[in-house]
């Protein structure tokens, strides 16, 4: 049996703000933070995927994964990717134009292993408006994808496009 199973509300006790919703640049600026709702995984998914997507023994047989660099089961980082953007997502894109991205840097410093529960962290690192395009900006932002120990299983610096609620006049 596979599950994926999603939770859409934050954990209890969050100090965080909540997921934001049709936000445009103005609403953005460093420091602001905020967290997804959770998924948990479990083995037959992670195969699932990799039968698909990822074909590695380390991804589809629990005992050929013993013998591998993870020393058992565990996720692509395609997956959990896209279990992120999934979680990113799933209460309403929180930008105006959804979430489009113009590039970024991914990592995955320890495996995601089935019974995981992921959650995608959010902090706004750097706002800055197009001088060529003032409608728009490219927002930086830090994604942490922790799972149920609190221990980062992928991290993703990603720039985004965000458009402005008002254009100002171009500088370039």
């Amino acid at each position: 049996m596979m599950v994926i199973m999603i939770n859409p509300v934050p954990p209890a006790g969050n100090a965080e703000e909540p997921p934001m919703n049709d936000h445009y640049l103005e609403d953005l600026e460093p420091g602001r933070r905020w967290t997804t709702g959770s998924v948990t995984i479990d083995a037959d998914a992670i195969k699932a995927f990799a039968r698909s997507y990822d074909r590695q023994p380390f991804h589809l047989d629990e005992e050929a994964a013993e013998a591998t660099f993870f020393r058992g089961l565990a996720a692509s980082g395609w997956q959990v990717a896209a279990l992120s953007m999934g979680l990113l997502t799933e209460n309403g894109v929180p930008f105006a134009w959804g979430i489009v991205g113009a590039g970024g840097e991914i990592s995955w410093p320890r495996p995601t292993r089935p019974g995981d529960t992921l959650t995608v962290h959010v902090e706004v690192v750097d706002v800055t408006r197009s001088r060529s395009r003032p409608d728009r900006g490219i927002a930086t932002v830090r994604n942490e994808t922790r799972n149920q120990n609190g221990e980062v299983v992928q991290i993703l610096v990603a720039k985004l496009v965000v458009p402005a609620r008002r254009p100002a006049e171009a500088t370039a």
